[in-house]
């Protein structure tokens, strides 16, 4: 297969004397997408209480979103490569949030489910188009601070949201309380469509289906054919038979028949996709993307990373609140240190980036492995009577601190030798990864806790789970590693 063609970095760039107006709308935006998440999580026990939402009710408000998220991405992705990011951007604000207010006023939780979905697939439209414009506006240095922030945000979205939940349920009660969690994205999504209209450049803004510049500065018209809706429709029907299943294995166990008939999809996808590149088409994803070093080892890292560390904040919050008795409110301020250096981090990393390359993410994996084994450590001696559980704020801070060594960087590096006409699909095969890692790490890593809990103790589940996580991050290490080598040998490795 012939490598995909990149063009020279120096390419023409003029940077845009607005791209840091430009950052900050897409920043906000996914602050408030981000806190949407986290907040959630808090308010399910009011929506029990005040929906009556049986069990099931309850785990679609999480999966129900997850899966539209992941099954539009990098369809979402490419139609933005091709039809203008800015305005795909701005189109899944506003249904993000016009779905906030559908399931703030939600009057039963089918209802509430529907809004979920729909908040979904806003947040699936407007994720790729922020990171293709993150490439399409920074280059070099700057773009690995541009990721840095990103990375800042995420680790503030994650250590602010769960206290602005209960802050929000305090103030409103279990009846209003939880519909507060939603409508406060309402003005924020507000602000963001004003403020995108306004500083937003109008090429970005164009109407859908109009000519728009290719990378090169040709003009090329797109159509619906340029989508390659047959390729779109496979790889969605792919991802959602594969993340059903580890939504839904345990209120529905022959869900896992669905695996194969996702690989099958899968096969039918590439297939397809390599069929419309040799017939001169615009495939979805060119394939040929892949032949790049830089993106394939990073997309496996970012898998790998997210389905071995994902795991340990649900571990972190099923130990102290079932193994040790604590509240729930107790159990969120064991994050939040490790969160707010996951800020610090990120923003640090992204300012050295450029020079330091996979050397940053390597740092960042073995900070996860000493802050997995120190917490084992003081699991283990806090069963035994001889540490308080407290001390895990300290070595939770390790796995914060790799967090922003991993993810931000990590991203800047995966996307940087990728074509700008790809920047929206390469940014959610990314972010795909992630999804599909977090699911199916999800699944894989509470199984074996729950396995071992019925032969042991929380202590001993909790230090089962975290030896599954140091094996799957060990295997990301390596391919750091390899791909650290493969950079020093030459720019093709």
């Amino acid at each position: 297969m012939t490598p995909l063609s990149i063009p020279p970095a120096s390419h023409a760039h003029r940077p845009d004397p607005g791209r840091w107006r430009i950052l900050a709308v897409l920043l906000t935006t996914i602050f408030m997408s981000l806190i949407g998440v986290s907040i959630v999580n808090v308010a399910l026990p009011s929506i029990h209480t005040a929906l009556d939402a049986t069990r099931s009710d309850l785990q679609w408000v999480l999966s129900g979103y997850a899966l539209t998220f992941g099954v539009v991405l990098v369809a979402a992705g490419r139609a933005g490569d091709l039809m203008g990011r800015g305005a795909l951007f701005l189109i899944g604000v506003a249904l993000f949030t016009l779905a906030s207010v559908a399931a703030g006023l939600a009057p039963d939780a089918a209802w509430l489910n529907g809004a979920r979905f729909v908040q979904g697939v806003g947040s699936g439209l407007l994720n790729p188009q922020g990171l293709g414009m993150i490439q399409q506006y920074f280059r070099g240095a700057e773009r690995g601070r541009a990721f840095g922030y990103l990375g800042t945000v995420v680790g503030f979205s994650v250590a602010i949201g769960p206290v602005l939940g209960g802050l929000l349920i305090e103030l409103g009660g279990q009846q209003i309380g939880w519909r507060l969690t939603f409508l406060v994205n309402v003005p924020i999504g507000i602000a963001v469509i004003v403020l995108g209209l306004k500083w937003f450049p109008r090429p970005l803004i164009r109407r859908i289906g109009a000519v728009a510049p290719a990378a090169g500065g040709a003009a090329a018209r797109t159509d619906w054919r340029s989508l390659d809706p047959v390729g779109s429709l496979l790889l969605g029907l792919a991802v959602l038979s594969f993340l059903y299943p580890f939504v839904e294995s345990r209120t529905a166990p022959m869900t896992w028949l669905l695996l194969p008939l996702s690989l099958c999809l899968t096969a039918a996808w590439i297939a397809w996709e390599r069929r419309t590149t040799r017939r001169g088409g615009s495939p979805m994803v060119d394939l040929r993307i892949f032949s790049t070093g830089s993106f394939s080892n990073g997309v496996l890292i970012m898998a790998l990373y997210f389905l071995g560390m994902t795991s340990i904040w649900v571990l972190v919050a099923l130990y102290v609140q079932e193994g040790l008795g604590m509240s729930a409110l107790l159990s969120g301020l064991f994050g939040i240190p490790a969160a707010l250096l996951s800020s610090w981090a990120a923003n640090w990393a992204g300012r050295r980036v450029i020079p330091h390359g996979r050397r940053i993410v390597v740092a960042g994996l073995l900070l996860a492995l000493a802050g997995l084994i120190l917490s084992a450590g003081v699991i283990l001696l806090q069963a035994l009577g001889l540490a308080s559980a407290w001390w895990l704020l300290l070595t939770l801070s390790f796995i914060g601190l790799a967090q922003g060594l991993v993810v931000s960087p990590n991203q800047a590096l995966t996307l940087m030798d990728v074509p700008l006409d790809y920047a929206g699909s390469s940014g959610a095969i990314m972010q795909t990864g992630q999804r599909i890692g977090t699911s199916v790490g999800i699944a894989m890593i509470t199984a074996v806790v729950f396995w071992t809990l019925g032969m042991a103790s929380w202590p001993t589940a909790t230090m089962a789970g975290f030896g599954v996580i140091a094996a799957v991050i060990l295997v990301a290490l390596q391919v750091a590693l390899k791909d650290q080598r493969a950079r020093r040998a030459g720019p093709e490795g």
